[in-house]
C-alpha cells in the first residue's frame, strides 16, 4: 500500500479521467502552432505601402480618432449587446428545457416579452433606420 492510502490511487483515477482533455488541449496547441509556423515559413509575402496602410470603413482617416462619434453609433452597439445577452440566456434555457418546469418556462416568456416590448419601442422610435 503507498503511503497516504488511498489518497494515491483517487489522484490516478483524477489524472485518468482528465487524460483525454489533457491530450486534447495538446494536440490543439502543437497544431495551432504547426499552422502559425507553416504560415510564417511558407507564406509568400510582397508587402507595399497599400497592404500596410490603416484600412478604417474602406478609406483613409481623415480626422482625429478621438472625435465625437454620432450618438447612433452607441445605440446599435448597445442593441446588439442586449439581444446577444438574450441569445446567451436562451441558449441554457432551451438545452434544460425539459427540466425547468412551468415556472422556468414562464420566467422566460417574461423575459422575452420585456424584450419584445424594449424591441418594438427602438423600432418605433426609429433606432433601426440608419439615415
Amino acid at each position: 500500500m503507498r503511503p497516504g492510502g488511498m489518497k494515491g490511487a483517487n489522484v490516478e483515477e483524477l489524472l485518468r479521467e482528465y487524460l483525454p482533455i489533457i491530450i486534447f488541449a495538446g494536440l490543439a496547441v502543437a497544431l495551432g502552432l504547426v499552422f502559425i509556423l507553416a504560415a510564417a515559413i511558407l507564406a509568400h509575402s510582397s508587402p507595399d505601402a497599400e497592404k500596410n496602410s490603416a484600412y478604417e470603413c474602406g478609406f483613409n482617416a481623415f480626422d482625429d480618432a478621438r472625435m465625437k462619434f454620432d450618438v447612433r453609433f452607441y445605440l446599435v452597439s448597445i442593441l446588439f449587446i442586449i439581444f446577444d445577452l438574450e441569445i446567451a440566456f436562451l441558449f441554457p434555457w432551451a438545452v434544460a428545457f425539459g427540466d425547468v418546469g412551468p415556472v422556468g418556462f414562464w420566467s422566460m416568456m417574461v423575459f422575452l416579452g420585456v424584450l419584445t416590448i424594449g424591441f418594438a419601442y427602438e423600432w418605433k422610435k426609429g433606432a433601426l433606420e440608419w439615415e
